[in-house]
């Protein structure tokens, strides 16, 4: 689903907070820049971009099966990227072959499974469309307390063991001989990431969900090496891009998803041209 709100360069988009679906989007613009920046930080250090990229990308098999069993496809998606999410760290963990090569097989089979299941949707897709692409504008009440949920999970569990999360990140080897759950944490994180992907699909997309976890975290890593300070940055650039996005697509009658995206990888681009470009003159 698309933003077809238009809003003029001269009007004040300070009364546009007076709509509830607007509260509701920036309130989940918020959340989810928070979510994302914190996962984001692992994901980026501990090299889980691509598992993500294929978690999401796979979601597309819960959101098809959402559409045909007439089911609210954000109630599909949390199981099934929960599921989906598990399983493949199972199968590189019981496996010889490299990580890369488990997560493009099964990212493969589930994509084409998803893409012949949309062909058995008959008449409207809009409701597919709408997970498919993203539009914030459109969570309602339950998707934001979806998000504060894995939120709040995500936080009480990374937080409060930071420093065996280091530790695993740093050197899995070490950590193990540290006495730190491995096994238990590695699973723990995956199961936050599934989950995070699906609550935020709605807002920004199956395709475009990955870049809400990696570019806002890859941004913060340039500014910052200093762990607090990294997952700090992390947190507000995802947070604030994710707001800037949608006014963006508001002043231009743009999707939102994209939106959000496109202004995520412009601050990246000038974080890295800014980087450079001391480092040049340093």
């Amino acid at each position: 689903m698309f933003t077809y709100l238009a809003i003029t360069n001269s009007q004040d988009l300070v009364s546009l907070l007076q709509f509830p679906f607007m509260q509701r989007a920036i309130a989940g613009a918020v959340l989810m820049g928070i979510l994302g920046g914190i996962l984001g930080s692992f994901v980026t250090l501990r090299q889980l971009s691509f598992f993500s990229h294929a978690v999401s990308h796979a979601a597309l098999v819960g959101v098809v099966l959402g559409v045909l069993l007439q089911i609210n496809p954000t109630w599909m998606l949390l199981p099934f990227t929960l599921v989906f999410g598990v399983i493949v760290l199972y199968f590189i963990d019981k496996t010889d072959l490299a990580s890369d090569s488990v997560l493009s097989i099964v990212l493969s089979g589930a994509l084409a499974l998803g893409v012949i299941l949309t062909s058995l949707i008959k008449g409207y897709r809009g409701n597919l469309m709408a997970v498919l692409f993203g539009d914030i504008l459109a969570i309602d009440t339950t998707d934001l307390i979806l998000t504060l949920l894995v939120l709040l999970g995500s936080s009480i569990f990374l937080l409060s063991t930071l420093r065996s999360q280091i530790l695993l990140t740093l050197n899995p080897d070490v950590a193990q001989v540290q006495g730190v759950p491995v096994q238990l944490y590695r699973y723990g994180f995956v199961v936050l990431l599934s989950l995070a992907v699906a609550v935020a699909i709605k807002a920004v997309g199956v395709l475009l969900v990955n870049a809400f976890l990696v570019i806002p975290a890859s941004t913060a890593k340039l500014m910052s090496h200093h762990f607090s300070w990294f997952l700090i940055l992390s947190v507000i650039v995802g947070s604030t891009s994710s707001i800037a996005g949608m006014i963006v697509s508001g002043m231009f009658n743009l999707a939102s998803g994209p939106s959000i995206v496109l202004v995520q990888f412009l601050v990246f681009v000038a974080v890295f041209s800014w980087v450079k470009l001391g480092l040049k003159a340093a």
